[in-house]
């Protein structure tokens, strides 16, 4: 009997790759999404890469009874990763109260359900803005939590503290969160990639899409930061490892691995990378001139960070495995597939 995990916002980006991980390993899973930045094709691209189709559920996180019901017809649901969340730094920061109710009213609806459901672990998406600028690079798990610079950030920090607090209460279940860095690439079948609703928020997106002739121009915001090149430096990781990940956190808890109830893990490769870098290195692998310009620097954005990735290699097992160079690769590639169709 596979055991089943819960993948809320599931036809997302990470949540698709993660769905696909899940698979692969052996679990049956079920998504809900209220795909209001994803799209349903994506269930169909899993399924290409799997050939198995994922129980798929249209319904927001945000109404209780809706994911409730899930709950009840797919019963044995032994895990959660949740994924649904607002993400966008910008639009937090113009729509702050969209932003706390759709990302904090989600996971308290899922925390509560849990123990109703004999669900005995989360693993909770959360990101290195959390860190804010750190002051000691590279950053590890016991790095600070600053002061948020969006709403957004706010909301990750905040939901940390839910589970923290939640865990401390004696409930029946166990919780890892991983902070991300910053996720890129697509599958190297090309099958699911990142799709972005509209103008992308995101470098590599943004990037590809120039490439392709989509945008006119890359705006690379600043070059006048403390770094080699000026540009803002990010740890730029792969999605399908990162996806990996969630698969050994989910392990952890199902099988008892630690004794601990509640275990945070930074996810990152440990290099630091330019946005200069990174459009270099993208022209180099693909032979795709991007055209780029020098533009202002942007509200929000931190200098530069990176992980210290160790706690989870030694921990959980895990670690970072492809290359910048493929990885760009595999978002080209993505690009391409999508601008034929």
């Amino acid at each position: 009997m596979k055991k089943k995990i819960l993948v809320t916002g599931g036809a997302g980006y990470i949540g698709s790759h993660t769905t696909v991980e899940l698979q692969n390993a052996g679990y049956e899973v079920v998504i809900i999404d209220n795909l209001s930045n994803s799209n349903a094709n994506v269930i169909d691209g899993i399924e290409k890469i799997t050939g198995i189709r994922p129980v798929f559920s249209v319904t927001d996180c945000n109404d209780k009874e809706g994911v409730e019901k899930v709950m009840t017809d797919n019963s044995g649901i032994v895990g959660i990763i949740h994924f649904a969340a607002s993400k966008a730094v910008g639009e937090s920061v113009q729509k702050p109260l969209l932003y706390y109710r759709n990302n904090l009213v989600s996971l308290i609806n899922l925390l509560e359900l849990m123990p109703q459901h004999g669900i005995r672990g989360i693993v909770f998406s959360s990101s290195c803005t959390v860190y804010g600028q750190p002051d000691i690079l590279p950053v590890t798990e016991d790095a600070p939590i600053k002061t948020a610079l969006s709403p957004y950030g706010n909301t990750k920090q905040i939901n940390e503290e839910i589970i923290r607090d939640t865990i401390y209460a004696g409930v029946p279940f166990k919780s890892i969160i991983l902070r991300y860095f910053n996720p890129i690439g697509a599958h190297p079948s090309a099958e699911i990639g990142e799709l972005p609703i509209g103008v992308p928020q995101n470098l590599v997106p943004f990037l590809t899409q120039t490439a392709a002739g989509i945008r006119t121009e890359l705006s690379v915001f600043g070059d006048d930061y403390d770094t080699p090149d000026g540009s803002c430096i990010r740890d730029y990781i792969n999605v399908v490892d990162l996806a990996k990940a969630h698969v050994v956190a989910i392990d952890r808890m199902l099988n008892d691995k630690s004794e601990e109830n509640l275990e945070i893990f930074n996810l990152g490769t440990g290099r630091g990378v330019s946005v200069l870098e990174l459009i270099n290195t993208f022209e180099r692998v693909t032979g795709v001139k991007v055209p780029h310009k020098i533009t202002g620097r942007r509200e929000g954005d931190i200098e530069k960070v990176w992980a210290e990735p160790k706690h989870a290699n030694d921990v959980l097992g895990w670690k970072a495995q492809e290359s910048l160079d493929d990885t760009l690769r595999s978002a080209w590639k993505w690009q391409q597939k999508l601008v034929t169709h």
